[in-house]
């Protein structure tokens, strides 16, 4: 028996993804085959009937603005905390149409629906140590964004990022936590030994690697239908600063 749920989170295997990988190409099978969908339609409808007016009628750059205005209230101290009740969990039983989708960083400082102010079906987020685009988050994004319809691909960094200060350091560290250092390290050659800029280049860096690494995404956002965003929130302030990702 083939889920409902499981239909709407599989992503599409075809020709064009070799450009991310063999890795990722196999782990979109792997999750297609667990799921018993093969040959999903890229032109599946992402809410199968569930519409949501609010993000219909959202351009990017008011997506992106409902963000920072978001931040501000938070910021502020008086959050509007909206869709975080039990009538929007059932509202949302039948599909999800966030208007932003996220590359955050795993920190627990850092719960990204909370520091934009958004609630239940808002934000599509997808979080990893140093906020890195690995190729099973960009594949999660692109299901974020063509197939989800998120307004906003943002890459949110954060202060005295314990990933980022790893790969400055370059100490041995046990398990498999190096592997995120290949990521980074490009942005901390250019910080000088300065981490927070390290974080803001990485933000940069990342952002553009969204929008090269996936033709899905880089056709969305030449289309007009997503904007790559990117910024890095203060821990002690709670301030998201905009950062020019330059995509």
């Amino acid at each position: 028996m083939i889920c409902f749920q499981c239909q709407q989170n599989a992503l599409p295997v075809t020709e064009s993804e070799s450009t991310l990988g063999r890795r990722a190409a196999l782990g979109k099978t792997l999750l297609a085959a667990s799921c018993g969908v093969v040959g999903w339609s890229a032109s599946f409808s992402p809410a199968s009937g569930f519409t949501n007016t609010v993000v219909d009628d959202l351009s990017p750059k008011l997506a992106l603005d409902k963000l920072y205005e978001g931040n501000r209230r938070f910021a502020a101290g008086m959050p509007l905390a909206e869709n975080r009740d039990m009538t929007r969990v059932r509202e949302l039983a039948e599909g999800q149409r966030p208007f932003a989708a996220f590359l955050g960083c795993a920190d627990s400082r850092v719960p990204i629906e909370i520091v934009f102010d958004q609630g239940f079906g808002d934000l599509f987020v997808t979080r990893i140590a140093g906020n890195v685009a690995s190729s099973e988050n960009i594949g999660s994004l692109e299901f974020g964004t063509q197939v989800l319809g998120a307004r906003v691909l943002y890459v949110l960094g954060h202060t005295e990022c314990g990933a980022v200060r790893a790969t400055m350091q370059g100490n041995e560290v046990p398990g498999q936590i190096s592997g995120l250092f290949q990521h980074i390290r490009p942005a901390v050659r250019t910080a000088g030994g300065d981490v927070n800029l390290a974080v803001k280049n990485n933000v940069q860096n990342q952002a553009r690697l969204l929008a090269e690494a996936s033709p899905v995404i880089a056709r969305l956002v030449r289309q007009g239908d997503l904007i790559i965003a990117g910024g890095v929130y203060d821990l002690k302030t709670g301030i998201v600063s905009a950062i020019n990702v330059e995509v």
